[in-house]
């Protein structure tokens, strides 16, 4: 979800087969549209970041959710990579991703630029959901000289504050509890019922698709330290200096501290654009996908290079 997570890390080798354990490699399949997929490892210091590439044109790279990994955007991936070279990838720590090593410290923004130096990327559109929005806020604030346009969902920032967010907070603070107390189930179970996500779903499907992401991940980063940094100075007071078109995309039901960071963000970035998309709340990725997917293909469209 969209407050930032305590740590990242991986999901265990019961849940996830690989933990993040595997050798670095590449290969190709291929997905339902067709398109081929390139799928393998970028080394980064301390591990290494599982990625997945589809299709050609201009890169985007798609930045998951907390609770979560890259399967958040799978109904974003094949559609984008009709007309775009796609990268969704695991956050350390998540997903296939390797997990942090406490004596090495790190950044998520500065392992998105090592995984595509690693791609051979060296600008692109970037765009976040949720915690992944807080992530790529830090992207386009720390290498603006890379980040083609900025799309953020559910838009998160790091270090926000509000009533609304302290009841986010303490809703996680309850999936720690579960977590440290009852086990990973017992930790699913108490994100699924927490106040502020039970509030924001408007489909049954999509919390069912959601709950079956988070069921593989091994909710470890919410009882355990993590060597994981932020910007500094944070992004919250530096979002004046972003400089790449930026999209911002609200719910209707999206949840509060989400909806006010929103409002937030189109009022301190320049040229910034926010929609609020009727009918959905947090999870419009998955509730609503036709009606995003065309919203982020016409901005990408819009402020493609050389226009």
């Amino acid at each position: 979800m969209c407050a930032s997570r305590m740590t990242p890390l991986v999901v265990a080798l019961s849940v996830m087969g690989l933990g993040g354990a595997c050798a670095p490699s590449d290969s190709t399949g291929g997905d339902s549209a067709g398109n081929d997929v390139r799928t393998g490892f970028v080394a980064v210091e301390g591990g290494q970041l599982y990625y997945e590439v589809a299709g050609t044109g201009e890169p985007v790279l798609l930045i998951h959710g907390n609770t979560g990994d890259r399967r958040h955007w799978d109904l974003q991936f094949e559609a984008l990579a009709k007309h775009h070279e796609v990268v969704r990838y695991d956050l350390r720590g998540f997903g296939l991703s390797s997990v942090p090593v406490d004596t090495v410290p790190y950044t998520d923004y500065g392992d998105a630029a090592a995984l595509l130096d690693g791609l051979g990327i060296q600008r692109a559109h970037v765009a976040g959901w949720s915690l992944g929005s807080a992530i790529a806020i830090d992207f386009a604030v720390a290498y603006p000289d890379r980040t083609l346009s900025l799309i953020v969902a559910g838009p998160w920032i790091m270090g926000y504050t509000s009533p609304g967010a302290q009841e986010m907070f303490q809703g996680m603070g309850q999936v720690a509890q579960a977590m440290a107390e009852e086990g990973q189930a017992a930790a699913v179970d108490a994100l699924m019922n927490a106040s502020f996500l039970t509030s924001t779903i408007r489909s049954p499907a999509s919390a069912e698709r959601f709950r079956a992401i988070a069921e593989d991940y091994s909710f470890w980063g919410f009882v355990n330290p993590s060597p994981q940094r932020g910007l500094n100075p944070p992004a919250l007071g530096r979002t004046e200096e972003i400089a790449a078109p930026t999209l911002i995309v609200s719910g209707e039901y999206d949840v509060p501290a989400c909806a006010e960071i929103g409002v937030l963000l189109e009022e301190t970035v320049p040229g910034s654009r926010l929609v609020v998309m009727p009918g959905t709340g947090h999870m419009m990725i998955m509730e609503q996908p036709e009606e995003f997917n065309a919203l982020v293909s016409d901005f990408l469209s819009e402020h493609a290079m050389g226009k």
